[in-house]
């Protein structure tokens, strides 16, 4: 990369060279943090790191305590993905202090909250714990970008009541993030979860396979590289942004993420040309809708009215959802419009 466009990415992740040095000789430096899903091996950040390479983006140094644990290929395998850790557990015990003295990031890609779900930690004292680290990282640099993650699914089989209490988490992030965000530290949320399958994603219902660290690292990208570059998506169109015309041709495909007694995970996926779009569907077999991540929902009897949120109103869109049942569990039927 240019040394112009290696010093507008030090400059956007906040970064103030020495005196005597030049941009180009300061990289930015990223901390990957989280648990073993981040470290063990956590092969996520390698296909991360080349994929930042070869896109241009060199002037970059993930940091960490940790050493890599071997991927199969080069890249930078500094990270702290401590295995077992809880993200509650390093806030009281002060843990992150001392790592991020030693490599002084600029950003944070924070994937934390398994293990504190897995030990049936609330999501308030979880997210109470994240703002404690997020304070910590601001003591540390004021201007600190912080990427943290929605965590992918869970579906240990010692752990049946986990898949739903990492939906409850997830939940909670975007309103803890947005209150916890300022211009100069920014908090940006990303959506690990949403198309993460455990049956296809991971070995063991929890931790990544080849193909769930291809989804993790392909959505850290995205936002990384806005952070690199000193973007922020728009969450509200344009007012210079003419009106759409509606489209006749918006599809939506529905798809059953998991199931458990009693409940159920289900997913949209909305396909046209507009900038908001609705979802209704109709469901054959009394169920009812109890939570909902990517838009808002009204339900009258059995048909769910789904209406997209500020940030993704422009498909192709997803959202998901936590259905209860009884008797039986048939898919809906699916409709949707968009303008």
């Amino acid at each position: 990369m240019a040394a112009a466009a290696a010093a507008a990415m030090a400059l956007a992740a906040g970064v103030v060279p020495p005196t005597g040095a030049t941009a180009a000789a300061d990289p930015v430096r990223i901390m990957p943090l989280g648990d073993s899903i981040t470290g063990s091996p956590g092969c996520w950040r390698a296909l991360l790191w080349n994929r930042l390479q070869s896109s241009g983006y060199t002037g970059v140094d993930f940091v960490g305590t940790l050493g890599p644990q071997g991927c199969g290929v080069p890249y930078d395998g500094d990270n702290e993905g401590h295995g077992g850790f809880l993200g509650t557990n390093i806030a009281d015990q002060n843990l992150l202090p001392g790592w991020l003295a030693a490599t002084d990031p600029d950003i944070v890609l924070m994937h934390l909250g398994t293990n504190d779900v897995w030990n049936n930690r609330s999501p308030a004292t979880i997210l109470a714990a994240f703002g404690k680290l997020v304070d910590q990282m601001r003591t540390q640099n004021p201007r600190m970008v912080v990427l943290v993650a929605q965590i992918i699914p869970m579906n240990p089989a010692n752990c049946p009541e986990c898949g739903a209490r990492a939906v409850a988490l997830n939940q909670a992030v975007p309103a803890w993030a947005a209150a916890k965000s300022t211009a100069a530290s920014p908090v940006v949320v990303v959506d690990q979860w949403t198309g993460f399958d455990t049956a296809t994603d991971t070995g063991d219902g929890v931790h990544p396979n080849d193909a769930g660290n291809r989804k993790i690292a392909d959505r850290w990208f995205p936002a990384l590289t806005a952070a690199l570059d000193g973007a922020t998506p728009p969450t509200t169109p344009p007012p210079t942004t003419p009106p759409v015309t509606p489209a006749p041709n918006c599809t939506v495909s529905y798809r059953q993420a998991g199931q458990w007694p009693g409940g159920f995970q289900g997913e949209i996926s909305v396909q046209g040309i507009g900038r908001t779009w609705t979802v209704t569907l109709t469901f054959g077999g009394g169920q009812g809708v109890s939570q909902l991540w990517g838009g808002s929902y009204t339900q009258a009897g059995n048909r769910v009215t789904i209406t997209n949120a500020a940030w993704n109103g422009t498909p192709p869109a997803t959202a998901g959802f936590i259905g209860t049942w009884t008797g039986s569990n048939p898919p809906p039927t699916a409709s949707c419009t968009t303008a």
